[in-house]
């Protein structure tokens, strides 16, 4: 099995791309431009960005042999500043620093994102907490489907300039990074948990969308609980209430941590820490309502109303319960796709507990199209499952091969964040 599912996974996400161009091509309304992705082919590229970022990612290539000889706090710092330049580099490379905030300034998608919504705090936190539900419809399609931890403290921070939302969730969402390593470390030995955390930081989806994506922001709020899931369970509990609050699709964490419990613990810690997630997200919740009135059930159903009415209403569920997870594991970067697989197919625990998640992600309908975007808080996890049965004399070729697939996709396809 372990063997065959790599190629299995391979031809799945071939087939799904082929069927997606073939549907299009016939007329078929699958709901986005080039399905299963998102977006369209518009190749772009900036006389001196673009080659700057190639040098960049060869450098980085050079550079990660060399990190072997750090301590383990030495080894995460440099595994964030390696990201962290990865991701403005590639983020340049088509239309140069600007981009880094064009998502929340001059691009076609400004308008659906979280800086259009803040007017509606201006009669302040308590009364948008108390009225969100009543506000869901009205607010811009980011805000509208997610909870609203983003908004609060972007309000919170003085936050309303795109420059400074760019700069907040490009500086959150690399701490996924580190996070990886140090959740790898908590599974792993050493040396695979450094290549999960390097695998991280090529990892196309998380470079790609890593300027400036909220969800890099959420992908770094969820590998953080999935790491105090497994350390100190009553603290990656509190940790899962309060990243719930930014993102619904982070619970999917909880059930991770749990099924990885599960198998490597037995039932009875893993329906301990289910238990404390359980009670954890009932306090949280509970008081949030007994504070300022935000009604979580209410704002759950008025979501979902929104998201329904949404362009998902065009996405017909049965391509996208195949498209949404072929367009994660394309972006994911197939080499890590492929070795998760064959973690999958040896049993590995992380890897079983991902498959999990994501067979329910995509059957549950509710994310249909753009989990390129949508799921980066499983890259993490799929980091870490990868690295499991990864050779390390293959992660030169792995590393390069995502840095190839990175700048390509970059400069021929246009992925607007």
């Amino acid at each position: 099995m372990r063997r065959a599912l790599p190629p299995l996974t391979m031809a799945f996400v071939a087939a799904t791309f082929a069927a997606g161009l073939v549907l299009d091509a016939r007329g078929e309304r699958l709901g986005t431009p080039l399905p299963p992705l998102l977006f369209a082919v518009d190749p772009e590229a900036t006389i001196g960005w673009a080659p700057l970022a190639a040098v960049l990612l060869a450098g980085g290539l050079a550079l990660v042999p060399r990190l072997r000889v750090l301590r383990p706090a030495g080894f995460a710092a440099a595994l964030l500043g390696l990201a962290l330049v990865l991701r403005l580099a590639v983020g340049a490379a088509r239309s140069g620093p600007g981009a880094w905030d064009a998502p929340f300034d001059e691009s076609f998608e400004a308008k659906n994102e979280y800086l259009a919504a803040l007017a509606a705090l201006r009669d302040g936190a308590t009364w948008f907490l108390d009225r969100f539900a009543e506000l869901v419809p009205a607010l811009p399609p980011h805000a509208a489907g997610h909870p609203p931890g983003l908004l609060l403290t972007l309000h919170w921070l003085g936050i309303d300039t795109p420059e400074a939302a760019a700069a907040l969730l490009i500086g959150a969402g690399v701490l996924a990074v580190p996070l990886t390593y140090a959740l790898a470390r908590r599974l792993l030995d050493e040396e695979r948990a450094r290549v999960a955390g390097v695998l991280a930081a090529f990892a196309p989806a998380t470079t790609l969308y890593g300027v400036t994506s909220a969800d890099a922001a959420f992908a770094a709020l969820g590998a953080g609980a999935a790491l105090l899931l497994l350390a100190r369970p009553l603290a990656g509990a509190a940790a899962l209430a309060v990243a719930s609050f930014f993102s619904y699709a982070l619970l999917a964490i909880g059930a991770w941590g749990a099924l990885v419990r599960l198998r490597d613990d037995g039932a009875p810690a893993a329906l301990r820490l289910a238990a404390a997630c359980a009670v954890a997200l009932l306090a949280f919740y509970a008081a949030l309502y007994a504070l300022t009135g935000f009604e979580l059930p209410e704002v759950v159903r008025t979501t979902e109303d929104a998201y329904r009415s949404s362009v998902a209403r065009l996405r017909p569920y049965d391509f996208w319960v195949f498209g949404s997870p072929a367009a994660f594991l394309a972006f994911l970067g197939l080499p890590i796709a492929w070795y998760a697989a064959s973690a999958l197919g040896a049993g590995r625990s992380a890897a079983v507990a991902l498959a999990a998640v994501i067979v329910v992600s995509a059957v549950g309908g509710f994310t249909k199209a753009e989990t390129e975007r949508i799921w980066l808080m499983y890259v993490p996890l799929a980091c870490v499952a990868a690295a499991a049965v990864l050779p390390p004399r293959r992660l030169p070729l792995v590393l390069a091969l995502l840095a190839a697939q990175t700048l390509v996709v970059e400069l021929v396809f246009g992925t607007v964040w």
